[in-house]
């Protein structure tokens, strides 16, 4: 009878345990980070896959900007050929890459805006506009996607920090810091670039 109470009594020790070592809390915690960034690549994807309608627009008004838009066709297939997994999102280096060659696609794509300036029959287009319009929603999209992302990994590398998660992870989980999804250098200070039309 001593042991069986014995039994139970370290059954419920253990489960009680369990409860409050954040076992549970942090899986689920890196869950939403995969989750953020699933959100943030598929509004990265929405961009890319603007580019090319909106280059062939410009492409149509401006024919002689061809360095410009090449350059935005080069920086759009290597952002697109950048991939990171979720399981890369503790490699400081791999983000750094992606986050560089994303980078490199704001950049074309700011200068290509510039460009669309000196052309008042390309600014009055209105699948242009509508291009345009998309371009700045989806930007927007991504910097709510990005922050969220960011959101998400401060409370994760937290949770695998704070006692007593740091033991139960030290001890059965190994769950990794992960890395954050900084705007690249370049990025920092804002282009001046118009994306309504002008009368």
């Amino acid at each position: 009878m001593l042991k069986r109470l014995v039994t139970v009594l370290a059954a419920l020790f253990i489960a009680a345990s369990l409860a409050g070592c954040g076992y549970n809390s942090m899986q689920q915690q890196e869950e939403e980070v995969y989750g953020a960034w699933a959100n943030l690549e598929s509004a990265l994807q929405r961009r890319a896959d603007l580019i090319p309608n909106l280059v062939e627009t410009v492409k149509g008004a401006a024919a002689h900007e061809k360095s410009t838009l090449t350059a935005v066709v080069e920086a759009r297939a290597k952002a697109t050929q950048t991939k990171l997994t979720p399981e890369m999102l503790t490699d400081k280096n791999a983000l750094a890459n992606f986050q560089a060659a994303q980078g490199q696609l704001s950049s074309a794509l700011s200068r290509l805006m510039v460009v669309v300036e000196r052309y008042p029959d390309l600014k009055a287009n209105q699948n242009f506009l509508a291009l345009q319009h998309q371009l700045e929603g989806t930007e927007n999209r991504i910097n709510v996607a990005r922050q969220r992302y960011n959101d998400a990994v401060k409370t994760f590398n937290f949770s695998i920090r704070k006692f007593p998660n740091s033991l139960t992870n030290s001890l059965l989980l190994h769950l990794e810091r992960k890395e954050f999804f900084e705007a690249a250098p370049e990025a920092k200070t804002a282009p001046k670039v118009n994306f309504g039309s002008e009368s």
